[in-house]
């Protein structure tokens, strides 16, 4: 199963240099059940996009709670066997929980089949972003514009092997 895992570029590196990312619980993304449901589409692609920008938005979170922090939303692709993804079935419908799922140990990052960053022209928009995130979770009209405003930008692909230049 492909999860996404949403970190930050410092916590991308930890990742690289540990060799894993965890310890678990680790926090992440996939086409569950309910995302399915809710994107109502049997497109894997697809599905698969909309578990990545779910992970998109929790990076966002991360950033938003680490100030000093570069703010290019970074996401990790990786695969694990099915059962060690597990989504809760009593949050299925909760648009907050879409697509979560929780993998209870750390997962070794050999097991990382790509990773997923903002451009650095990205930045101001997800540096706005995270800072008005506080307002926009409060119903602030203004403040969800300029959230979604990080959205439009898309998430690179890197290939693994091109990590060390991502975290330089």
């Amino acid at each position: 199963m492909r999860v996404y895992v949403p970190l930050t570029l410092p916590g991308l590196a930890e990742a690289h240099k540990a060799g894993e990312l965890g310890p678990g619980p680790l926090d992440a993304f996939a086409v569950t059940p309910a995302l399915r449901e809710w994107y109502v589409s049997d497109d894997i692609e697809e599905l698969e996009y909309a578990a990545l920008n779910r992970a998109g938005q929790a990076s966002l979170r991360l950033l938003a709670a680490d100030p000093g922090t570069a703010r290019r939303r970074v996401v990790v692709a990786l695969d694990v066997p099915d059962g060690d993804a597990v989504s809760d079935p009593d949050r299925g419908l909760d648009s907050a929980a879409l697509g979560a799922v929780r993998i209870a140990g750390a997962v070794p990052f050999a097991k990382a089949a790509a990773v997923h960053a903002d451009a650095d022209d990205a930045e101001p928009d997800v540096r706005a972003a995270a800072d008005a995130l506080g307002a926009a979770d409060q119903g602030d009209d203004d403040a969800q514009f300029t959230v979604d405003g990080a959205e439009d930008h898309e998430l690179l692909w890197f290939a693994v092997q091109e990590v060390p230049n991502l975290i330089a």
